[in-house]
């Protein structure tokens, strides 16, 4: 039998759906990505954390879900918002349906609203807070739960997703997702080291340092510099992660720390830190962009790159430090997609390289980062 779900976003808007995954409710801002596959890895993102995300493409699911496409230990996402969740799942790797792997992790969805309708008002309106349920059925009351949903700004959502101790990683990429001449083994003790700062790291990240033959520690995001240091790594790596990094403080003081000690390469979050970090300030995008199709140009090169994105706050040009400069540009909205330290052995970029799911433009950069260890 059909469950019934509701959407409603604090500007009032209602909409009713049907529900699949988990029942409950929950609360999140509400986000939308425009990726045609790689619904497994956007449901495993922890840069999803407090979010509710709508998918634009029409039909989520049929391809199912495996073991291998994970991005995290689980689903880190506040609920889930399809147009039609197929109910078969067609590939050769898959083994289990969405439906079953979001109720699994207690992943509250809904289907068969209109999910044009709901972009358009947050590409028009702006990112909204929103509450999803599949209990509380009454239009007023979720309103009013959505008005007062507490949102990202502000919060520092990085401690709900860091991993709680240190390891060693040692897995390679998948063989679907090998596009260079990698080892895909266990590094010799003579390999570069490399130390991740995870801030709520895609563990694709983590499988394209290991198989560039790197020695990979992950710490949690929340160490000091004095644990990075202890460990004599090579380079230090800035993860992605979810929600406002202004309140981050910890991190940006460890980056402050490291910045001139050790080479340094950051991702989206691990970006905006970097930049923090080093003097400038953020802001929070109107809707933010999270998607798999987003032009970005190599200002050095003026090649434009195809790139995954996942986030809602971006760097204020106007207070980049004279010691930051930037590299990219997002050629849909001109905002700063990659920065390069004028002095110091430091860079970053605001989108996603290790792209899981989608183009690999932009690999180049692990090699970058590995060229600065010499």
């Amino acid at each position: 039998m059909s469950r019934t779900a509701k959407l409603a976003l604090e500007d009032g808007t209602v909409f009713t759906g049907e529900a699949f995954g988990a029942d409950g409710e929950v609360d999140g801002e509400v986000c939308f990505n425009t990726s045609m596959t790689g619904y497994q890895e956007i449901l495993t993102d922890p840069s999803y954390r407090g979010q509710i995300v709508a998918m634009t493409y029409p039909e989520i699911g049929n391809y199912g879900v495996n073991d291998e496409d994970v991005e995290n230990e689980k689903p880190h996402l506040a609920g889930f918002i399809v147009k039609e969740r197929s109910r078969r799942s067609s590939n050769f790797r898959s083994n289990g349906r969405l439906d079953d792997f979001l109720s699994r992790y207690g992943i509250v969805g809904i289907e068969g609203i209109d999910t044009r309708a709901l972009v358009r008002r947050l590409r028009i309106q702006g990112a909204m807070n929103g509450v999803l349920s599949t209990t509380d059925l009454d239009n007023a009351s979720l309103i009013a739960k959505a008005k007062a949903s507490p949102g990202l700004v502000g919060r520092d959502l990085v401690r709900e997703v860091v991993p709680e101790i240190a390891t060693a990683w040692e897995k390679p990429l998948n063989r679907l997702s090998k596009l260079h001449g990698a080892p895909g083994v266990a590094a010799g003790s003579d390999a570069p080291h490399v130390v991740a700062l995870d801030y709520g790291m895609k563990w694709n990240i983590a499988r394209h340092l290991f198989d560039m033959g790197c020695r990979v520690t992950i710490l949690p995001g929340t160490a000091t510099a004095d644990d990075v240091l202890a460990l004599k790594p090579d380079g230090v790596f800035l993860s992605n992660g979810p929600g406002d990094p202004e309140p981050i403080v910890y991190a940006q003081e460890t980056i402050r720390t490291l910045l001139g000690k050790k080479p340094i390469f950051g991702i989206c979050l691990g970006h905006q830190l970097l930049c923090l970090a080093a003097g400038a300030k953020t802001f929070k995008l109107k809707f933010g962009h999270r998607g798999a199709n987003q032009p970005v140009q190599n200002l050095a090169s003026t090649r434009v790159e195809i790139t995954s994105q996942n986030h809602g706050f971006a760097v204020d040009g106007d207070t980049l430090p004279d010691d930051l400069e930037v590299t990219h540009i997002n050629l849909n909205d001109n905002t700063i997609e990659g920065v390069r330290h004028k002095r110091l052995p430091a860079f970053s970029v605001q989108y996603h390289p290790e792209a899981s799911a989608g183009p690999h433009d932009s690999n180049y950069l692990f090699g970058q980062f590995k060229a600065m260890f010499a």
